[in-house]
């Protein structure tokens, strides 16, 4: 059993570390000049502007003079729209500044939206070539809660083709390069969102999660990513309702106070989606009362995953040093493989079923990926009692959650299996001499989380050779609550 202790202060990102945090408390940015206004908070920007310290015309001038002087190495944003046009918006936000209106929490703040989610009249590509120029005339839900809430969305962050697979390539705008390292993955699919992040591009960023895609990139880059509860964020347009998807939008953020604030604006029950209603508040941790906070570490599933060197290390570290936790061992107690064949299953489905029109169009299918098409056979091989059996699996693992949450206030394991590698590959081959039998399989390590429907927090863990790991949270189904708490303490 390990006690958490305060956290220890870490050395440079480029160099070995237990720690991502600086002295002051705050998480490191990548080495290089950042003005004043690119390395405050949102939440600092957002009161700053409230009490008029500063206009949103700086702060848009200072985020777009950032996009230009390090977004050609990195490749985050894309769609970037003309500076005019953002800074006219800007303007317009600071006049409802001086009439005293009431202000949105993001009032003012730029944004660039991840590029699977439509956004109204701003090309929205899904990293795939066959929408290189559709303009939506609407805004998916979080989008439009966002726009609503003050922030001048500014462009999009870029993203793999249709969201699949945790590297961010696509044959529309390139490959997202790491925050840290440009010669390495930045992860996925919410890689342009993670490295807008941490390298002070933006002051805050959505994203979405089916496989991972919330916290792989955040474990690569340092930053934070929460993959809300199913029905915490609803998604419209949407599929089935009726069923917790695989998939939901969340937020990215630097600090967790910013992750709060853009969860509250993503958030909120909509009638459309019936699993978005009775979730409790995301500002009321569960009580424990004097005792520590108690943390199952599932590690590697009891020797089922493959881990590079050193990150089931740097992610223990990061947990010993969260302060008043106890860490004790915790025993899946559920077949791994089964739970991986569950993921790949009800996966095929929600993509042959989604995607399967542009595979059937010979003028289409060429243009889809060989990772997709993959997909979509597969789906199209499942019988019914195949999707079936499936969800009893789903429900089975559950179950079992139950039990682990009797004993563990939060469940934890590394957000990542391997360090970030290099950009070119499409993704690992192999993991500490293991093959990996698809191209998801080296992101295992997300399949509990995304089946059980529980919110999970990729929180940074450290670094070594200056590449970042992460840590993945995990807890009972409406408690976003507690892991913000959770990880309060870490920064504090």
């Amino acid at each position: 059993m390990t006690r958490g202790t305060a956290p220890s202060q870490g050395t440079t990102a480029e160099g070995d570390a237990t720690s991502p945090f600086a002295a002051d408390g705050s998480l490191r940015a990548p080495a290089g000049e950042i003005s004043a206004i690119c390395a405050a908070s949102a939440t600092e920007l957002a009161g700053a502007i409230a009490a008029r310290r500063l206009s949103c015309v700086e702060v848009a001038t200072a985020f777009l003079d950032r996009i230009d002087a390090v977004n050609p190495r990195h490749l985050a944003i894309v769609s970037l729209r003309p500076r005019k046009e953002i800074l006219a918006e800007a303007e317009a936000a600071d006049g409802q500044v001086a009439s005293g209106v009431a202000l949105g929490p993001l009032h003012g703040l730029p944004i660039a939206i991840k590029d699977l989610s439509p956004t109204r009249g701003l090309t929205t590509t899904f990293g795939s070539p066959i929408y290189r120029d559709h303009v939506p005339d609407f805004d998916g839900l979080s989008t439009a809660r966002i726009r609503a809430a003050g922030a001048i969305v500014i462009g999009k962050t870029n993203t793999p083709e249709f969201g699949l697979g945790s590297h961010s390539f696509n044959e529309v705008f390139g490959t997202t390069r790491n925050a840290f390292d440009p010669s390495r993955s930045a992860g996925g699919s919410s890689g342009g969102a993670a490295v807008a992040l941490a390298t002070r591009m933006l002051p805050v960023a959505d994203g979405s999660d089916m496989g991972g895609s919330l916290r792989n990139p955040a474990a690569f880059n340092n930053v934070y990513g929460l993959r809300p509860s199913f029905g915490r964020v609803p998604s419209l347009p949407a599929g089935n309702v009726f069923e917790a998807s695989l998939s939901t939008d969340g937020p990215m953020a630097r600090t967790i106070d910013d992750m709060e604030r853009l969860l509250r604006v993503q958030a909120g029950s909509d009638p459309r989606q019936p699993l978005s209603a009775g979730l409790p508040d995301v500002s009321r941790p569960t009580p424990t009362g004097d005792r520590p906070v108690r943390i199952g570490w599932l590690g590697d599933l009891g020797g089922h995953l493959a881990f590079e060197p050193g990150i089931l290390d740097t992610c223990l570290a990061a947990l010993a040093a969260i302060p008043d936790t106890d860490t004790a061992p915790a025993d899946l107690g559920f077949e791994a493989e089964r739970l991986w064949h569950n993921f790949v299953v009800q996966r095929h489905v929600a993509v042959a079923g989604k995607f399967g029109p542009l595979f059937d169009d010979p003028a289409t299918r060429g243009l889809l990926k060989p990772e997709l098409q993959w997909e979509i056979e597969g789906g199209r091989g499942l019988s019914a009692l195949d999707v079936f059996a499936a969800g009893e699996t789903r429900t089975a693992w559950h179950l079992r959650l139950l039990d682990l949450f009797a004993r563990f206030d939060v469940l934890a394991l590394p957000a990542a299996q391997v360090w970030p590698f290099p950009a070119g590959w499409r993704w690992p081959q192999e993991i500490a001499g293991r093959r990996m039998d698809s191209y998801h399989r080296w992101m295992e390590c997300v399949a509990p989380g995304t089946l059980s429907g529980c919110p999970v927090l990729a929180m940074p863990a450290g670094f070594r050779d200056g590449l970042a790991a992460g840590l993945q949270l995990i807890a009972p189904h409406g408690r976003e609550a507690d892991l913000l708490a959770l990880a309060r303490r870490r920064e504090g």
